[in-house]
């Protein structure tokens, strides 16, 4: 079962993240980031490779894209706050980048 990042987890889940882009949600318990690419086709071929990733985890992300700009949402709605799965899938974002 899934849970929501007590204060302890916050700190060694999510500061790594922090130093590569992301960033905390105003007024969420969520973090976001946006992703450049070179053109359209790198931008969705990404989306696919973490699309992937996300249905075999069963943790899909909140995102809209528009050309090459991917701007993601990560939090975990089963427990209205951000959890492991979060951090573990922005870890794997920034690896398939």
């Amino acid at each position: 079962m899934t849970e929501k990042l007590s204060d302890e987890a916050r700190g060694p889940l999510l500061d790594p993240l922090f130093k590569t882009g992301w960033a905390p949600v105003d007024g969420r318990d969520a973090i976001e980031k946006t992703f450049v690419f070179n053109n359209f086709i790198d931008a969705f071929g990404w989306m696919t490779r973490v699309a992937i990733w996300a249905e075999k985890w069963d943790h899909h992300p909140e995102w809209n894209n528009v050309y090459k700009t991917v701007n993601v949402v990560l939090t975990t709605h089963d427990v209205d706050g951000l959890s492991a799965q979060d951090a573990k899938l922005a870890r794997k974002m920034d690896s398939l980048v």
